[in-house]
């Protein structure tokens, strides 16, 4: 068991560190264009934090969170998400005071304790942006392009996405009703889960898996036939900026997201060719969270993604780099006084920006040679006794195997 990662855990070796780090240098440069800066937040916060801002009822917080009790007697939880997390350092950190509209990002690790599944482990890793302080409809636009194109960017083509409004709490009161009304008289047939929500949060029956194709379901009332003015004018907004900026949408009523905080305007974009678990980005809008943890009343949107559902597309459609990360220069040693020199030739060429990698085990040149390729080498550098004496090193094009001497001393001019 000691040599076993826990379940729904899984190790990023060196071989597929370069996709993560390929995605999150697009992430950071699509975030600095749009005026994203980044935010660290701990990995583990009090457990009411996630309570309040996701909301007693929901999946996450009753099912999924991990939680313990320290040796203080706190009650901690690893971190579900990470907006509620990120609206705490927004207040604890008086960020209001900065700017008018704070806008955040965060890449980091997630955890829940779900199913393990394709592109979903129980520690999980998530891009997100959270922009704080404004209400116009364009920053919900602006978010939702942001996801967009940055899905886009990575090569994803045929994205679709969904929107809707799931109002205010003035909205949802008279929804809530109308939804109590139709399903009272399909409680039996409607699962567990959906029971228990009928009292607590109706609108999540919507959203369930178990039932989404009973064929009731494509009757049940919709939120937008609830909307308050506010709520409706805001939403027709968003639909012409994004109409706009020549974005493809479509109206899903059935859209309310799984968390308590979610107001107005709700969003989801899917990448078929993945299938069930085609989801790869959402999020929406959030006015009441901040007031809820405490704070002034403060308009927010946000979205998040879960990075490992990205690179199962990218990888899906073959829009991953190369892996193919070659060594520069190989320094091909041979006997011990040639070691010696080698170790200090190794370390210059790092010290001049070229990757260089050099053999410790004192192994024979073929073995050096076949190490040089196995590395991708471009260059091998052999030194030997008579190279030694000389003041030299035998350069050798790996690719086309022409060699030449080159002195040691001129050998980086050489190179670069």
């Amino acid at each position: 068991m000691l040599t076993n990662a826990p379940r729904g855990t899984k190790d990023i070796l060196p071989d597929t560190v370069g996709d993560w780090l390929y995605v999150e240098d697009n992430i950071r440069s699509l975030c600095r264009r749009f005026g994203y800066q980044e935010i660290r937040t701990p990995m583990f916060e009090h457990t009411e934090l996630f309570q309040r801002g996701i909301g007693e009822g929901t999946d996450v917080v009753d099912k999924e969170m991990y939680t313990f009790t320290d040796r203080g007697d706190r009650s901690i939880t690893l971190r579900p998400e990470n907006t509620a997390s990120a609206v705490r350092a927004y207040l604890q950190n008086k960020l209001y005071a900065e700017n008018a509209l704070t806008k955040l990002f965060y890449i980091g690790s997630m955890f829940r304790y779900d199913r393990p599944q394709a592109g979903r482990m129980r520690e999980f890793h998530q891009f997100g942006v959270e922009a704080i302080g404004e209400s116009n409809p364009a920053v919900d636009a602006e978010i939702i392009l942001l996801a967009m194109k940055l899905l886009q960017g990575l090569g994803l083509n045929n994205l679709e996405l969904y929107i809707n409004s799931v109002g205010c709490p003035t909205c949802r009161a008279r929804y809530r009703t109308m939804l109590q009304d139709f399903f009272r008289d399909k409680l039996d047939d409607l699962c567990e889960d959906c029971r228990n929500r009928f009292d607590r949060a109706p609108m999540r029956i919507l959203d369930c898996k178990k039932d989404a194709e009973k064929p009731y379901m494509k009757d049940a009332p919709k939120i937008t036939d609830c909307l308050c003015d506010e709520c409706s004018d805001h939403f027709q907004k968003l639909q012409k900026h994004l109409t706009k900026a020549g974005v493809e949408f479509e109206l899903d009523p059935r859209l309310v997201r799984g968390l308590d905080y979610y107001t107005k305007t709700a969003f989801e974009v899917k990448y078929p060719p993945l299938g069930a678990q085609s989801a790869v980005a959402g999020g929406g809008r959030y006015d009441g969270l901040i007031e809820e943890m405490g704070g002034n009343p403060t308009p927010a949107v946000g979205f998040a993604t879960g990075l490992e559902r990205v690179l199962l597309a990218l990888e899906k459609q073959g829009l991953l780099p190369d892996k193919n990360r070659s060594v520069d220069v190989y320094v091909v040693a041979l006997g011990e006084a040639a070691q010696e020199e080698a170790f200090k030739l190794v370390m210059d060429l790092r010290d001049a920006g070229f990757s260089a990698a050099v053999d410790y085990a004192g192994r024979s040149m073929k073995a050096q040679m076949k190490q040089a390729n196995k590395l991708g080498a471009k260059f091998a550098a052999i030194m030997g006794d008579d190279e030694l004496s000389e003041g030299v090193v035998m350069l050798r094009d790996m690719a086309g195997s022409e060699q030449e001497k080159v002195p040691v001393n001129k050998l980086i001019s050489k190179l670069k």
